[in-house]
This record gives structure tokens, C-alpha cells and sequence, in this order.
């Protein structure tokens, strides 16, 4: 575990009062108009050290690596809005027990997965349908 610095406690404060999944770009933007002087490379590590150790959900969306707070220790699955962002966390029973069988199928053990299913949430969707309806 990496030792605790005033900016990787900054990075972790913003990215907990974060909705949804933000770029360290974002986040980096946040903290500077906060008045903090933390440069955007630190954002960056203080990031990847998080979701490493769990304390961060991160994902790629466009080529561009996204961070959401997340409760360390805990297996979820996530459904995240491709208009708006909106992230929704999601148990997914089938997904575990299909993972464990087709690794075991396979002979491997220790088998770890990540879902994310993209979509249009409902209220992104509705403005979707009224657009198109003439």
C-alpha cells in the first residue's frame, strides 16, 4: 500500500464526491478550481494506485481511462449510460456462476472478471425517442 500524501487524500475526497465515472482530466480540472495546486500527473498516479488497490472502479470508454469511487473489497458488475455517464452498480449471480464454470472448464483456478454493460439509461433514452419521433 502506497503511503497517504495531502494529494493522493485530495484525489480520493474529489473522486468520492464525484457522480459516475470521471477522467483525471475532469477530476484534475475540479481540484485546481478548488484552489488546489496538485499537477495533473499526480492526478494520474494518485488514479491508478487507487484502482489498484480497489478503493476506484476504473474503465476505458473511447480510449480514455475513467475512475468512479468504489467500496474496496467488494465484487460488482456495472451498468453505465453512454449518453449521460449515469452508473448503476449491478449483482450479476449468472455472470459469477458462468465465470467459475467456464474457467474450471478450461482448467484455470483464481479466475477474476470485470463486466460493464453500456447502454441508454431510461431518462437519455426518452429524449433519445422524442428526437427522433417527428
Amino acid at each position: 500500500m502506497k503511503r497517504n500524501t495531502w494529494q493522493r487524500e485530495a484525489v480520493r475526497a474529489a473522486l468520492g464526491e464525484s457522480t459516475g465515472f470521471v477522467s483525471a482530466q475532469a477530476l484534475h480540472s475540479s481540484l485546481r478550481e478548488g484552489g488546489s495546486t496538485i499537477g495533473l500527473a499526480t492526478v494520474y498516479r494518485a488514479l491508478t494506485d487507487l484502482s489498484e488497490e480497489g478503493e476506484a472502479d476504473s474503465l476505458t470508454q473511447d480510449g480514455e481511462a475513467l475512475y468512479r469511487a468504489c467500496t474496496p473489497g467488494t465484487h460488482h458488475h456495472h451498468l453505465i449510460c453512454r449518453n449521460c455517464g449515469l452508473t448503476v452498480e449491478i449483482e450479476a449471480h449468472a455472470v459469477e456462476e458462468w465465470a467459475r464454470s467456464i474457467a474450471s472448464e478450461h482448467g484455470f483456478t483464481a479466475a477474476e472478471h470485470v463486466v460493464d454493460v453500456f447502454g441508454l439509461c431510461a431518462a437519455c433514452s426518452r429524449v433519445a425517442e422524442s428526437a427522433a419521433t417527428p
